[in-house]
């Protein structure tokens, strides 16, 4: 059926892209588009800022009675992506497609980007965690792009800006296919601002030859095709493999910085053991073998202390137990998350059930505390990781920070020369919380320990944690009730999944309707109740510090990743066991 559209309003979306490309030329002065750099940062612009205006225009010359995205189906059709399996998958095959996309991820994390120099600047140094990627690798971008787009599709279809009924196949088709298209822009949106800003090309060999500018192109080509082969991976494991690629992915990054934080013997640095006062602990000769890892460096500490006893109580506890990095604090804070959020997702309502036909055939049907999971906790810190990036942006980028009242803004962010990591505005109030230096130590003794803030005073840095945790609370519940609004767990989707299951809960009529009105007894509030629990846990955690730098948010997913994860495989194994259990799950 071919698809109504009304082309006279294209007119107005091309005089937009020219208005739009004659202002990006002339601002802040002409472009010399003689150099190479410029020309070809000119036509990237060009290419994208042409790509976001077509597709704009496919859904404004649409006039049917549905949604302004469906002028995008016949793109969304024509998509590349993993094909579902026809037919049921079995648990071997599921179990090789998860494990050999995991090592595939390990070994794109450690293939580096050719003709990256090391003078780069990483402007998600603070997020790696939560974005699962490797600096200055193939993942460098990590599931940014893809999570991003995820929020932005949720927040115009919660604000209703996106007229879509998600209870309806064809819509929810829709939503998916825009948000694949959407991931591909956004991959571009955040690697040209890095490449032409921050992450420097190779002045040696044949990138040296062609210009900086042509050298950024085949940069920003590598992060393109490996951002895509993430989302691909991300497809593929949910498909044909077992859980979430995103989560997986996560988790692997995560648990590889656990055991280095708390194990590596690689040293320091001189510079570093002196940033952080170790050479007055066992001296200058010996502060730069001090090792990374928790434990290491503590048994170094605690073995070269000059005078035994006074040493340890002067200034070696201290590096032990609270100064940074990976102190043993934060070790024991790590081991605290673990067992919370395994209580805490252990900790569920069980709704009776009963078969409508088999009599006898009883079952339950679990509403988690953790109900809707740690995605909330995932889309509130990409977001973050955004602001932290636009604000970079507009701080230090040649072009950007020349836009009018936000460019160059102390207000809205303000970075040291060299650093990823607001100090002052409104960007470094958002920021997160890095364990205890960052707000405890200062509290307890301001004078001694004022370095750690720079020149903050004691109520800057209330007002920072107040911001922050209250951010991951509020940010972390709106997500938990949109997510579960676009993936089937809300009340009328759990009704209908136990309807056409053959079951139903004792004492009730078999009727979607009446099975609706008892959830949506339970999981509203259980929604709001997780979204809370999961964004204040993850800011505790930042506040007190996880070995590694993984932050508190990383390893409160990682714990919840896996436990999960071993949920799903015992759950496929049954199904493996019992084929007449993969209806009840909504499987095939």
């Amino acid at each position: 059926m071919a698809v109504e559209r009304d082309y006279r309003k294209a007119i107005w979306v091309v005089i937009a892209y020219v208005v739009t490309m004659v202002i990006l030329y002339f601002w802040p002065e002409p472009r010399d588009l003689s150099e190479f750099r410029e020309l070809s940062l000119f036509i990237i612009i060009a290419l994208g800022v042409g790509i976001c205006f077509f597709l704009i225009g496919m859904m404004v010359t649409y006039n049917g009675e549905e949604s302004k995205l469906y002028g995008l189906k016949s793109i969304a059709n024509k998509w590349p992506a993993i094909k579902k399996p026809e037919g049921h998958v079995r648990f071997r095959t599921k179990m090789i497609w998860t494990f050999g996309i995991l090592i595939v991820y390990y070994f794109l994390s450690n293939v580096s980007l050719y003709g990256l120099t090391g003078e780069s600047l990483d402007i998600f140094s603070e997020f790696r965690a939560i974005l699962a990627g490797a600096s200055g690798s193939l993942m460098h971008l990590g599931i940014g792009p893809i999570v991003t787009g995820s929020i932005i599709m949720q927040l115009f279809t919660g604000a209703k800006i996106i007229q879509l009924d998600l209870k309806k196949a064809e819509d929810k088709a829709i939503y998916q296919g825009v948000q694949k298209v959407l991931v591909l822009i956004m991959i571009f949106v955040e690697a040209i601002p890095q490449v032409y800003g921050y992450l420097k090309p190779s002045t040696d060999g044949w990138m040296g030859d062609i210009g900086p500018g042509w050298a950024g192109m085949v940069i920003i080509l590598q992060l393109v095709f490996g951002s895509y082969l993430v989302f691909l991976m991300d497809e593929i494991v949910s498909k044909w493999g077992i859980g979430s690629g995103i989560s997986m992915f996560i988790a692997a990054g995560v648990s590889q910085g656990i055991f280095q934080g708390t194990l590596s013997w690689l040293p320091l640095g001189q510079k570093t053991a002196e940033r952080y006062g170790l050479d007055n602990v066992v001296g200058e000769n010996l502060a730069g073998s001090v090792p990374t890892g928790t434990l290491p460096k503590s048994w170094f500490i605690v073995t070269h202390l000059g005078s035994g006893l006074r040493d340890l109580t002067g200034g070696g506890f201290e590096s032990i137990f609270l100064s940074p990095p990976n102190p043993l604090v934060a070790l024991l804070s790590t081991i605290v998350i673990f067992f919370v959020v395994a209580y805490a997702e252990s900790t569920q309502i069980e709704l009776p059930l009963s078969h409508a036909k088999a009599r006898g055939a009883r079952g339950r049907y679990p509403i988690r505390l953790i109900y809707a999971s740690n995605i909330p906790v995932i889309l509130m810190s990409a977001l973050l990781a955004n602001i932290n990036m636009f604000s970079l942006l507009l701080w230090s980028h040649k072009r950007l920070s020349t836009i009018p009242i936000l460019g160059h803004n102390s207000r809205l962010g303000y970075f040291d020369p060299g650093s990823t990591s607001p100090t002052k505005g409104l960007a470094w109030y958002v920021s997160r919380v890095d364990g205890l230096q960052s707000w405890l130590l200062p509290l307890i003794n301001f004078e001694r320990y004022r370095g750690y803030v720079g020149d903050h005073s004691w109520w800057d840095i209330l007002i920072h944690l107040v911001v922050y945790v209250g951010l991951m609370v509020v940010g972390s519940v709106l997500f938990a009730k949109f997510w579960i609004e676009t993936t089937n767990m809300g009340p009328q989707a759990v009704a209908e999944q136990i309807e056409n299951s053959g079951m139903r809960i004792p004492g009730f009529r078999r009727d979607p309707r009446v099975l609706k009105r008892v959830l949506e007894r339970y999981i509203p509030t259980v929604t709001v109740i997780s979204g809370a629990f999961v964004g204040l846990l993850a800011a505790l955690a930042d506040m007190i510090g996880t070995v590694g730098d993984t932050s508190g948010t990383g390893v409160l997913l990682t714990v919840g990743i896996i436990i999960r994860l071993y949920e799903e495989i015992g759950k496929e194994q049954m199904m493996e066991m019992h084929p007449v259990l993969r209806g009840f799950f909504g499987r095939e």
